[in-house]
């Protein structure tokens, strides 16, 4: 069915440039359009009665006409400001970078549905102050399910034995998961994995963020599950995130 001429959609802002003297381009994520550019014509005037509403890290309504290049924002109101996210600067950080994976995960115009749902989720979470490192583990562990890359913490990828604690296995992410020590597999990737860190994974496949967010967890192993799950990320959108240099940037100086 055609979009009409005139549209309101709930959206999160994902990534924004400034076009020209007083343009803003906008990427944003939709539930039923799912990702789409538009601009913001004059919203850097002061006098632009867009003002600053058409900000991250927060949900909108937005009302859009559309246009050639881009579809043109014509109103907009906020849904859920999310203000208590920008308070940590760390929080605000991993914002950015789910948000850059969203949109990276995302082609335009197709529907996103769960995707939205997820970065609407990551953002409460956020908001209402849990650990930023476990809301992203949380997140990339769900958007690789969205993206049909589950990763296989049961099983070894190549024989599809099941794995014993006592064994020994590998992450090897382009294979998708875990690898155990019959099975050779590709000798370049990461070796070794604890079991401590193989437990944390499956317990953001398996439970629900509250708590993930109880669990008492040594750093190390905190540490540990952040490199797997961004080796596995990494692998399935091809590139690094541009967002976690800022991100360890950050965390280095906190």
């Amino acid at each position: 069915m055609p979009i009409p001429r005139r549209y309101t959609t709930e959206a999160i802002v994902l990534s924004r440039f400034d076009l020209g003297e007083a343009d803003r381009v906008l990427t944003l994520i939709t539930p039923t359009l799912g990702k789409l550019k538009a601009i913001a014509k004059g919203i850097r005037r002061p006098t632009s009665r867009l003002g600053g509403s058409l900000e991250p890290f927060a949900e909108l309504t937005v009302a859009l006409a559309r246009g050639r290049t881009f579809d043109v924002v014509t109103q907009v109101s906020v849904g859920h400001a999310w203000l208590n996210l920008r308070d940590s600067l760390e929080s605000t950080a991993t914002a950015w970078y789910l948000a850059e994976l969203a949109d990276r995960s995302l082609e335009e115009r197709h529907a996103a549905e769960p995707l939205y749902a997820l970065l609407h989720r990551a953002y409460e979470l956020l908001d209402a102050g849990m650990a930023p490192g476990r809301v992203a583990r949380w997140y990339e562990i769900h958007l690789l399910d969205e993206l049909g890359q589950r990763p296989e913490v049961d099983r070894c990828v190549e024989c599809d034995r099941v794995l014993e604690a006592n064994e020994r296995y590998r992450w090897v992410p382009p294979l998708g998961g875990l690898l155990c020590e019959r099975c050779p597999g590709p000798q370049h990737e990461r070796a070794g994995l604890t079991l401590e860190a193989l437990k944390l994974l499956k317990a953001y496949q398996r439970l629900d963020i509250e708590a993930i967010a109880a669990l008492r967890l040594a750093p190390a192993v905190e540490r540990e599950t952040e490199a797997a799950l961004r080796d596995f990320v990494r692998g399935a959108l091809e590139r690094e995130a541009r967002s976690l240099a800022f991100l360890d940037e950050v965390r280095a100086t906190t």
